[in-house]
């Protein structure tokens, strides 16, 4: 294959080209190979190899055999494992719990590459062949699932991740500081069993002896048997998710086993995160893909730019907050620049840089100036339900970057695809920023997320009031028509979020009607793993003030919502007929231009109209291929006469020479 020590070696025959004798680390990700840092395999693997350790990568093993994860033998520190870039279970399953046809993250975007919940399945067949060994497991699906949490696919409680896949530590967050750590105090001889002393870890022990600065949550038998204990307990691991401000938590099982979650790992400085992006990424799929037709992910971030981590937006379907934190930490210019002049010399490069953002785009440092002392506020949130008054609102550093990217030699378009915070673009009291990304950073359309319209939904989503995104709209579109450019705005929507009736659904209906726009696509809510939402959705209770909460869990009227946003479409006349009739607005149901639908019998006499119209359309089209055709038929006719008639007057002419 050729390593010159490019990509990491992925078998033994690597190793061998390498002088390998052994490896420090097995790599077991649920993902293809991809040396790109928005892959978090390939940034804690490059992390490791930085700081001279030895790292063999094992993507995707068959977990049907033993013997797949036995390619690089038994590693001298342990085995790292991940379930990949998405949890594994969202990766397969829609928000209807069917099996999707493609995944992003396999060689041709192959469904079936990975099992199901991979991380506990990795792990269990680990320890099925080495018994001792250290297993330690990270990523978000690990992150997201390290104490008692609710699964909607199995629509039960499920332990800590850390048991059921019988590993000895998880990492949890993004990842860098305390997987250098910990291959460190595992280098000095430290047993695993006590390694409990990293920031950024869950450990799992007997005794709490020793754990004497631990806020203990509800026991896992409480929150499985008692939603409001649920509740309690996610709202407590919820407020301590900051690394300055953050406690221990433990969460017992039973008498003699506790699972302990220490504080945060602190934030990366900007010197660590230019060093982190300044390993040597190959930033493409491994080669040995290539007869597949590569990794589909891949596509959509090679000419992509990360600028940033952390969010302080708080949104409550997000789990941006038990992950990545909500203190943003940023690169500097210089650093992603140089990535940026690199990506112009691939050959693929056509001169469109796809993206320069994170989480959310705007956002390039903490929200105010207490952050990184005393970390953010407990119970209070940045931007919601209004933008705090220390609030520091600034594009500035932002609109620089941008300028600075777009002045590149080779650079056509610089375009902004992450999230724009629109609450955020109007606590700026200069307009600049607006100006530049409406001139400068998209390309005829705008993507925003406000979800809904209702703002009964919008509070429990943990999203500003819809006055605000009204007020932006318009501050779009006159920004546009005094550019001279025509521009829209794309809203993301979400149906059947907790707190959404169908009366709340009808208003989003509605409102879609005046906006005269049908989206193509309508996301309904998504319980994944560790959100407010989610905890919602689980408990009926919103966890920050133990209200309770309307929930639609039904399937039926999940689908009455649904089709309410996407009134418009035939196929969903009854179920919106049905919707309408539930929340007592049969109003909407007529020929005035405020109606939704027309009555049942209108609307069967139109869609029989719509059918002959399309009848009469494809006869007139069928008629003027054959009038065509007869055309063409004619002038060949025409054409063999005229042959025929030149031969015969050739014939003569010859034959009268002739004689």
């Amino acid at each position: 294959m050729g390593m010159e020590k490019k990509y990491l070696p992925v078998c033994w025959e690597d190793c061998v080209q390498l002088g390998w004798e052994w490896v420090d680390f097995v790599y077991v990700i649920g993902d293809a190979y991809v040396d790109h840092p928005s892959f978090g395999h390939a940034i804690i693997s490059r992390v490791l190899e930085a700081h001279g350790f030895r790292v063999g990568i094992l993507p995707q093993p068959d977990w049907k055999r033993k013997e797949s994860i036995t390619v690089f033998g038994r590693p001298r520190l342990g085995f790292l494992v991940t379930g990949g870039n998405m949890d594994s279970m969202v990766n397969h399953y829609s928000v209807s719990k069917k099996r999707r046809q493609t995944d992003a993250y396999t060689p041709g975007g192959v469904i079936g590459k990975r099992p199901d919940y991979a991380t506990v399945v990795y792990g269990n067949l680990i320890r099925q062949v080495y018994k001792d060994v250290p297993i330690l497991i990270g990523g978000i699906e690990a992150s997201l699932r390290r104490l008692g949490h609710y699964d909607y696919w199995s629509d039960r409680v499920k332990r800590s991740i850390l048991l059921d896949s019988q590993a000895d530590i998880l990492m949890y967050g993004m990842g860098e500081h305390a997987v250098v750590e910990l291959a460190e105090a595992l280098q000095s001889g430290i047993p695993v069993s006590e390694i409990t002393f990293i920031d950024g870890t869950v450990y799992k022990t007997k005794s709490l002896e020793s754990v004497y600065d631990a806020e203990v949550l509800p026991s896992f038998s409480e929150i499985k048997l008692d939603k409001t204990q649920y509740a309690k307990s996610f709202y407590t691991q919820y407020c301590n998710t900051d690394p300055f401000s953050g406690k221990r938590l433990v969460e017992p099982y039973g008498e003699y086993l506790y699972v302990v979650q220490n504080p945060p790992s602190k934030p990366l400085t900007m010197q660590e995160m230019d060093d982190i992006y300044a390993l040597p990424y190959q930033r493409d799929c491994h080669p040995m893909y290539q007869k597949e037709g590569g990794v589909p992910a891949i596509a959509e971030v090679k000419f992509s730019l990360v600028s940033n981590r952390g969010c302080f937006g708080g949104c409550s379907f997000c789990a941006l907050t038990f992950h990545q934190g909500r203190i943003v930490q940023t690169r500097s210019h210089s650093s992603i620049v140089e990535e940026a002049k690199r990506l112009i010399q691939d050959k693929e490069f056509k001169g469109y840089l796809h993206d320069v953002g994170g989480p959310t785009a705007n956002f390039r440092h903490p929200s105010c100036e207490k952050q990184l002392t005393k970390g953010v506020c407990t119970k209070k949130q940045c931007l919601f339900p209004t933008p705090c008054k220390n609030l520091m609102v600034d594009h500035q550093d932002y609109l620089k970057l941008l300028r600075e990217l777009r002045a590149l030699p080779g650079v056509k378009k610089v375009f902004i695809r992450s999230g724009i915070r629109f609450d955020y673009v109007m606590a700026d009291a200069n307009d600049q920023f607006l100006k530049e990304l409406c001139q400068y950073h998209i390309s005829g359309q705008l993507k925003v997320a406000p979800e809904h319209v209702a703002d009964p939904v919008l509070q429990r989503m943990g999203k500003p009031k819809n006055i605000v995104y009204q007020k932006f709209a318009e501050k779009y579109r006159k920004m546009n028509e005094q550019l001279g450019m025509k521009q829209y705005l794309v809203p993301y929507l979400m149906s059947s979020h907790p707190g959404s009736t169908l009366k709340e659904a009808v208003v989003l209906a509605e409102y879609l009607r005046d906006l005269g726009y049908m989206p193509e696509q309508v996301q309904d809510f998504y319980p994944t793993p560790s959100t407010i939402s989610t905890a919602m959705y689980y408990t009926g209770l919103d966890p920050r003030t133990m209200e309770k909460v309307y929930v639609p869990v039904n399937p039926h009227e999940k689908a009455m919502q649904r089709a309410l946003i996407q009134y418009r479409n035939p196929a969903n006349y009854e179920l919106v007929l049905e919707a309408l009739k539930k929340a007592g607005r049969m109003d909407l149901v007529g020929f005035d231009k405020k109606c939704l639908i027309r009555p049942r019998e209108a609307a069967i006499r139109m869609q029989k109209a719509r059918a002959k119209k399309r009848e009469e359309e494809q006869k007139r089209g069928k008629k003027k291929s054959a009038k065509r055709m007869t055309g063409i038929s004619q002038k060949a006719d025409k054409r063999n006469q005229t042959d025929k008639a030149d031969k015969r007057n050739q014939k003569g002419y010859y034959k009268n020479k002739g004689k």
